[in-house]
């Protein structure tokens, strides 16, 4: 029996080692089947990984591109636009283009695209565009060549990014805006323009209305801005947490601070002025938040000393008295001063001046020839107080309402029109307006850099100046 037992085992381990020598060789096949799929599974990770870069790669330039082209329609044509958004882009030459990854070597623009757009739902008014639009899209398109799925006969994977941008409504930073309007005799004048057919200083107060509108009181998260507080004429009213704060200043001085609230308290009445070296106020209402009740509230604060002295509540406003002549170097300085003395962190400083741009006060005017402001080189005076606030940082537009072909009768050498007065105020070319259309204006003050022309559309113009463009969906109508 035992015997038995040995020979049967004697067999089962022959048997065993047969099959062993059958099955040899199979593992090595199963190995190499393994490391098939991990180099396929490798190679799709590598190339996948490398499209999913070059696509984060794409999306990027197409929004720079969009961002880039939307910032400039304020200002320019829609060629200008798309040439601007091009040049933000991926495609070969541009300044997103020639990325590290090869990848990204082969970017195209999609047909039609960028192009320029006019959305409804963005509440931007198309019509003061000089391209008639308010966004601008950007569609890019890429090839990725893959390198391991060429083996299963994927030899690229195709990109494609489209991005919107609204122009310029979105509020960067807080600003500081000091508005100073002319305010002598000649503003009582009829402009009877089509753009105005009113006095002069009450179509100059409805496009101060028109920025009051554009800017913001708070931040836009608030349902209501909240109580102001202030003490006129010492400061102004703001709400406790302001964004945007915008004061009024006015020339000629006035005799006193007191004299101010005449402009902003109903009845409002004419204040009285003094000469330019009689040490005149200048401030009308100092820098205010109360402007409007929400940042989304679609009309301005009646009650507000700011939005009354614009003419914006239930009287006139602010009042063009006159008793002195044109000179407005010492506003300006003014209005610098008190723009520095506001300084807020992490704001920017505005000043817009409105005026025909004629300094011709007399020396009686100025309260005699030998003070701080002489009765020579007038509109000189303002054109280098003017460089000195640009120099400090602040931004200055200057808005020439209806400028005179000539004048600026006391600057002799270099002698200069009240419209270059206008242009040389202003921080940049892209900073002076004209509503050269004005009743008694020259035709010939035109801005080569804005298309704006009438108040209304010229305050806009800075509005949309003060914000910046932004991102929007794609589908928005």
């Amino acid at each position: 029996m035992k015997g038995y037992k040995d020979t049967m085992v004697t067999r089962m381990h022959e048997v065993l080692a047969r099959r062993r020598q059958a099955n040899r060789g199979q593992a090595m096949v199963l190995v190499a089947l393994a490391l098939v799929g991990l180099c396929a599974m490798t190679g799709l990770l590598i190339d996948c990984g490398r499209a999913y870069y070059g696509y984060q790669e794409l999306v990027a330039s197409t929004q720079a591109a969009a961002l880039a082209g939307a910032s400039v329609l304020n200002t320019s044509t829609a060629g200008q636009a798309i040439s601007t958004a091009t040049s933000y882009s991926a495609v070969s030459g541009n300044l997103n283009s020639g990325s590290n990854l090869a990848q990204l070597a082969n970017v195209s623009m999609a047909t039609g695209y960028p192009k320029v757009r006019c959305l409804n739902s963005l509440g931007i008014d198309c019509t003061a565009s000089p391209a008639n639009a308010n966004a601008l899209a950007v569609s890019q398109k890429a090839v990725i060549p893959t390198t391991f799925l060429r083996v299963i006969g994927i030899n690229s994977i195709p990109l494609a990014a489209t991005a919107t941008a609204a122009a310029r409504s979105g509020t960067a930073v807080p600003y500081n805006v000091e508005i100073i309007i002319d305010t002598t005799s000649s503003m009582n004048s009829i402009d009877s323009s089509a753009s105005c057919n009113g006095t002069r200083i009450s179509c100059a107060l409805a496009g101060v209305q028109v920025l009051l509108n554009s800017l913001s009181p708070c931040y836009a998260g608030l349902s209501s801005c909240g109580s102001a507080s202030g003490s006129l004429p010492s400061s102004g009213n703001n709400v406790s947490n302001p964004v945007d704060e915008v004061g009024i200043m006015a020339f000629p001085g006035l005799a006193s601070a007191s004299e101010s609230s005449k402009d902003y308290v109903c009845p409002t009445s004419n204040p009285t002025t003094v000469k330019y070296n009689a040490g005149p106020t200048y401030s009308i209402v100092p820098f205010s938040s109360d402007f409007r009740n929400s940042d989304t509230a679609t009309s301005l604060n009646g009650s507000s000393p700011l939005v009354i002295a614009a003419g914006g509540g239930s009287c006139s406003g602010l009042k063009a008295p006159g008793g002195q002549g044109t000179f407005y170097a010492g506003v300006i300085d003014a209005a610098q001063a008190a723009l520095t003395a506001n300084a807020r962190p992490n704001t920017k400083n505005v000043m817009i001046l409105l005026s025909d741009g004629d300094a011709t006060a007399s020396a009686s005017q100025m309260g005699g020839s030998s003070s701080s402001y002489p009765a020579t080189q007038e509109c000189h005076q303002a054109v280098a107080a003017a460089q000195r606030a640009s120099a400090a940082g602040t931004i200055v537009y200057s808005v020439a309402y209806g400028s005179p072909s000539s004048g600026c009768t006391t600057d002799t050498s270099p002698s200069i029109t009240p419209c270059q007065t206008m242009q040389q105020i202003a921080s940049s070319p892209q900073n002076f307006f004209s509503d050269y259309s004005a009743t008694g204006g020259s035709g010939s003050c035109v801005s080569s850099s804005r298309s704006a022309s009438s108040l209304n559309e010229i305050f806009k113009s800075i509005a949309n100046d003060l914000t910046v463009s932004r991102l929007i969906p794609n589908n928005a109508v």
